[in-house]
């Protein structure tokens, strides 16, 4: 199998931290990246060097921590103008009203400001500050002209500041930080830049009556892991879920839905416009065909439930130009099943599994189903990594269309 990295995997992200009590949540932020593959290099200023020392960030990315602009240039590293040149993105977080003036107006009085005026890279700003000072004209002058230079700005969310006081100036969790980092690298190198894509995600629920409903026992990571993957891609995402209990990734357009009917009539209409469908979810195949207005009693008789059948989205939605992708989830004659859905849901890719190993697990042993070509089996891997192969698959399907 084709093993394809994460948009991550050997990025090199420059992260600026500045002088805020929340500079120590940045410790996380670097432990995510790290994790993900990304070399981090760290810039702080030295009103930073009060909250964290320069040290823990040495520990935890492997490279220097640089705090003064006067360094030493050699052949191999050029100062602050090697760690600009270089960086796939720059990070700001937390990023204090002090900084953020300094780089709206191009002041370069310490390594932070001079890396940010250096760099060619896209800017990512995550403010964290006192309420009054974010909500300050100055401030919010200041944040206009950043974005208006095309600097991403994420935040501040609103909560208990350092001051005890609850208002608009938390920095966001280092996980959304993290995402909205993905995100725009995927924006700048992704496959998918310029396509939107509509993924469908989760198990739908069909009600009974007001208290219960059919359903299954899909978790939805499977989805979830393939809209990432379609964001890394730089596409632009529209997740349509049933599985509201997870974290959608940073960047999806997000549309909450419960039954098959309310999946259906999201899914058509966010494809109008869509190059490619992926129907991910696990749509219920049967909804009662009346729903009770008030709770079913219990009896002592035995409870007959009459069955209509679901609309089938994916055999249902076809336009000129739209990519289909699909699932076959079975427990028996998976070939054969597989097959047969490919042909009659009019789909480019077809993936199949086994549902009793695939549902609700972290990881997914898939084959994959393409015309005029043979099943090919691919080995048990992670959802994710299975969810980046999906898409470049997605990618080489718009390729060829396109050529």
């Amino acid at each position: 199998m084709q093993v394809i990295p994460s948009i991550l995997k050997d990025s090199r992200v420059l992260l600026g931290v500045s002088g805020g009590i929340a500079a120590y949540k940045t410790i996380e932020l670097v432990r995510l990246l790290r994790k993900a593959g990304s070399r981090v290099d760290v810039v702080m200023t030295r009103a930073a060097e009060a909250f964290v020392t320069p040290l823990t960030f040495e520990t935890l990315t492997r490279q220097p921590v640089r705090t003064d602009v006067i360094e030493q240039w050699t052949d191999a590293e050029s100062g602050h103008v090697t760690l600009a040149e270089q960086a796939d993105i720059m990070v700001v977080a937390p990023a204090t009203a002090n900084t953020i003036a300094k780089l709206a107006h191009g002041l370069s009085d310490d390594m932070l400001s001079v890396s940010a005026l250096a760099s060619p890279a896209p800017l990512l700003l995550a403010p964290a500050m006192d309420h009054h000072m974010f909500l300050h004209p100055a401030t919010q002058a200041n944040l206009a002209t950043l974005r208006d230079r095309g600097a991403h700005i994420i935040g501040p969310d609103d909560g208990e500041l350092a001051s005890g006081i609850i208002g608009h100036g938390r920095l966001v969790p280092p996980e959304t930080i993290f995402g909205a980092i993905r995100q725009i690298l995927g924006q700048h190198k992704g496959r998918l830049i310029g396509k939107h894509v509509v993924i469908s995600a989760g198990a739908t629920r069909e009600p009974l009556d007001p208290i219960r409903f059919i359903s299954n026992r899909s978790s939805g990571l499977m989805g979830y892991a393939i809209a990432q993957a379609l964001v890394d891609a730089g596409a632009d995402t529209t997740l349509v879920t049933s599985a509201q209990h997870l974290d959608p990734p940073v960047g999806a357009n997000v549309i909450d839905v419960a039954s098959a009917a309310d999946m259906y009539a999201a899914v058509s209409d966010a494809t109008s416009s869509a190059d490619a469908l992926i129907m991910a979810a696990a749509v219920g195949d049967y909804a009662a065909k009346d729903v009770g207005a008030e709770k079913m009693k219990k009896s002592d008789d035995d409870l007959t439930i009459e069955l209509a059948r679901t609309v089938d989205i994916l055999a249902t939605i076809d336009r000129p130009g739209l990519i289909k992708v699909g699932f076959a989830a079975e427990t028996t004659n998976l070939v054969e099943y597989a097959s047969k859905k490919l042909v009659s849901k009019g789909a480019s890719l077809l993936i199949a599994n086994d549902a009793r190993q695939a549902m609700g697990s972290d990881d997914n042993q898939a084959i994959f189903f393409k015309p005029d070509a043979e099943p090919e089996n691919l080995p048990m891997v992670t959802k994710h990594e299975l969810a980046r192969r999906i898409v470049d698959e997605l990618a080489n399907l718009i390729d060829r269309q396109s050529s």
